[in-house]
């Protein structure tokens, strides 16, 4: 049990929920009331002040008509009996410029004289406004002549909040009061409620810790009061029957157990002996198909290599036999020369055709010599790479052209389209036999299988060098395709829409 777990029992947590909800519902119900009652004595007041300064007002139109100040400030001396009065300004409106002037006043008892107040009638005009401070609200009202209807005069009235703030301090103490009631109230019901819920848990949880300690999964907890916890109780009990019946499976898969140990050492050596000889036998059925293996790679590179030579003789032929004829000719026109010369019949046309002519047969005869030497050099190399293990240092681009130049008697009779992207400096040391071999497989199998019914076939080889020793080299053409049926004994990692691309990761030593 941690500290944390400790902090946080149910108890605590249950008393700090049902608490919580409690103060808040009650704070807000007390911020509420007095927000409201507060605003009632606000009006009520700014209401009883409003209509105070208009019974000044209207009483003072006899005496602003008469011009008696003195008369109407004795009447309002009678305003010392209401305490909350604290200034009356009475200011006379003059009809010939309508300018306001200072007319009659009252101050309370003890109270200073105020300045004249006539810059902010239109402010506070029917408009109770309390002060900063709070201990007094403003108004005026402008007097009217009922008899004519114009203004004549303006009252300042100054009122005393003294009463006001009293009454809403009670309010307030008196909703304090009430809460901090409720919130005891609150705080019984609470621990009242907390034990109805916490104890049945309390007995629930001390049955769960004797069980564990005891082990003794045959007891039963008895079914709580209240109704989620009894549910909770009789999941504990289903729970419990259910832990026995599986200690009770348990203990018979055991003896079982032991029961067939008791036979499983004879079995397992029966058994040791019959995976030793079937071990055996397939160490020595895979040594056989290592031969058989090698023997296939050796016989398919004698094949590739027996229909090299008899492509690349096939294509020798041609530029010999070419060179042959344009020697034979020379021949002959040397010979009708040297007789032209012997009989003194030679001319300066006939010696001139005669170099033009020779000139004709002997680049013939270079080129094709010069192509059937290139033809034999590449088969050569072809033939050694697929022959030797050892590595050598070559140029990649001139490697797949020699391949492509060995191929070329098979490529020559189609119509299909081999292109090599590879930088022509691309350097590297490794095998060249199995690569040679890879090349002209891929290449013989997409002329033979991939364009089969195709006249017009793209084959595309690329390389790269991915780090310091690693070359990547991908052959793609576009044929038809692995077919379905034999696609799934080929690697995983090609997809059905890419069966026709492979891509070797080939490491340069």
């Amino acid at each position: 049990m941690t500290e944390k777990t400790v902090r946080l029992s149910i108890k605590s947590l249950f008393l700090w929920v049902v608490m919580s909800i409690a103060m808040v519902s009650l704070g807000v119900s007390a911020i509420l009331s007095i927000y409201s009652q507060v605003n009632i004595y606000e009006e009520e007041l700014e209401s009883n002040v409003l209509m105070l300064g208009k019974l000044i007002g209207a009483n003072s139109v006899p005496f602003i008509a008469t011009n008696s100040p003195s008369n109407l400030e004795e009447r309002m001396n009678s305003l010392a009996t209401t305490q909350q009065v604290l200034n009356v300004h009475v200011y006379r409106i003059n009809t010939d410029d309508e300018s306001v002037n200072h007319f009659a006043y009252y101050n309370k008892d003890g109270r200073l004289l105020i300045a004249s107040q006539t810059h902010r009638l239109l402010e506070l005009k029917d408009n109770p406004t309390i002060d900063d401070g709070g201990d007094y609200v403003e108004v005026t009202h402008q007097i009217v002549d009922l008899e004519t209807g114009t203004p004549v005069g303006w009252v300042y009235l100054r009122f005393s909040t003294v009463s006001y703030n009293s009454v809403v301090v009670k309010s307030i103490a008196l909703t304090l009061s009430v809460m901090v009631l409720l919130a005891v109230l609150c705080f019984l019901l609470a621990l009242r409620l907390q034990k109805v819920v916490t104890a049945p848990i309390e007995q629930l949880a001390r049955f769960l810790q004797k069980t564990s300690r005891e082990r003794n999964y045959s007891a039963r907890t008895d079914i709580a009061g209240v109704k989620e916890i009894g549910i909770l109780s009789d999941a504990v009990n289903v729970m419990m029957s259910r832990i026995q019946d599986y200690i009770q499976k348990q203990q018979e898969a055991e003896a079982n157990h032991k029961a067939l140990n008791a036979s499983l050492e004879e079995i397992v050596s029966e058994r040791t002996i019959a995976l030793k000889d079937a071990n055996q036998e397939l160490i020595q059925t895979l040594e056989k198909l290592h031969q058989f293996q090698r023997q296939m790679v050796q016989n398919e590179k004698m094949a590739s290599l027996g229909d090299m030579v008899a492509g690349v003789a096939h294509e020798v032929n041609t530029p010999i036999g070419l060179g042959v004829t344009a020697s034979t000719m020379m021949l002959d026109r040397l010979k009708t020369v040297q007789d032209d010369y012997d009989n003194k019949r030679l001319k300066a046309s006939g010696l001139k055709r005669f170099f033009d002519e020779s000139n004709e047969n002997l680049n013939i005869i270079y080129r094709n010599l010069n192509r059937a030497a290139e033809l034999i050099s590449s088969f050569k190399q072809v033939a050694v790479d697929q022959s030797s293990e050892s590595s050598r240092t070559f140029c990649f681009a001139q490697l797949v052209n020699e391949i492509l130049l060995s191929l070329q008697p098979r490529l020559k009779k189609l119509s299909h389209e081999v292109t090599v992207d590879c930088d022509q400096t691309l350097t590297v040391q490794t095998k060249a036999g199995p690569i040679n071999q890879i090349l002209i497989n891929l290449i013989m199998n997409s002329l033979i299988h991939g364009f089969e019914g195709i006249e017009n076939g793209q084959i595309s080889i690329s390389a790269e060098l991915v780090t310091s020793n690693k070359l990547k080299l991908v052959y793609r053409d576009n044929g038809k395709g692995i077919p379905p049926t034999i696609r799934k004994k080929y690697s995983t990692h090609l997809s059905p829409q890419n069966v026709d691309k492979v891509a070797l990761a080939w490491v340069c030593t």
